[in-house]
């Protein structure tokens, strides 16, 4: 029987939802910091509403993927202990590495909303949000792609990725405000 692929599709599954966690709680941090803005009783209900969907998506679905998604890349790694000698993996690694670190900080993040300390604006938690979204990009490419020379083309395209998605964020902050400016 083939192991390898049952073990490498729940990897990869287990790797989707927890992306889809690290999508969306990020998310829900923007909603809640605005709604601590709005006056009472909507950010009341608004908060406790908000604190329990970020709770429930980062417990029960982003930290258990987490732990699923490593566990099966370590038995992938063992399956394949050939991959850790090829520097694609070892790049892979890294970023997988700073994932882990940007996961935690959310975390960090995730238990100061809990406790109903707003440290950061929405606007910065959008820049945040992209975060997933440069791992994602690298992980894959370098999963698929596995090369050494163009992982630097793929550095080279998340930095222009990165430069997209901030021009984006500050253009969809411009219209949200004008848009704003136009409904008073």
């Amino acid at each position: 029987m083939d192991y390898y692929s049952y073990i490498k599709s729940l990897h990869l599954i287990f790797v989707v939802t927890w992306f889809a966690g690290l999508f969306y709680e990020p998310r829900l941090f923007i909603y809640h910091i605005e709604a601590s803005k709005k006056s009472s009783p909507a950010k009341e209900i608004l908060e406790k509403q908000l604190k329990t969907m970020s709770r429930r998506l980062w417990y029960i679905i982003t930290w258990p993927s987490a732990i699923l998604a490593t566990i099966f890349a370590i038995w992938l790694l063992v399956l394949m202990p050939e991959w850790l000698y090829q520097s694609w993996m070892l790049i892979k690694i890294g970023f997988i590495l700073l994932l882990f670190a940007y996961h935690l900080k959310t975390h960090q993040m995730f238990l100061e909303l809990q406790r109903g300390e707003i440290r950061y604006s929405s606007n910065f938690m959008r820049i945040w949000n992209e975060g997933a979204t440069l791992f994602l990009f690298a992980i894959v490419f370098l999963a698929i792609v596995k090369s050494a020379i163009h992982w630097i083309f793929m550095v080279l395209g998340i930095s222009g990725l990165f430069v997209f998605l901030m021009f984006a964020i500050k253009l969809f902050k411009r219209l949200r405000e004008k848009s704003t400016e136009d409904d008073n």
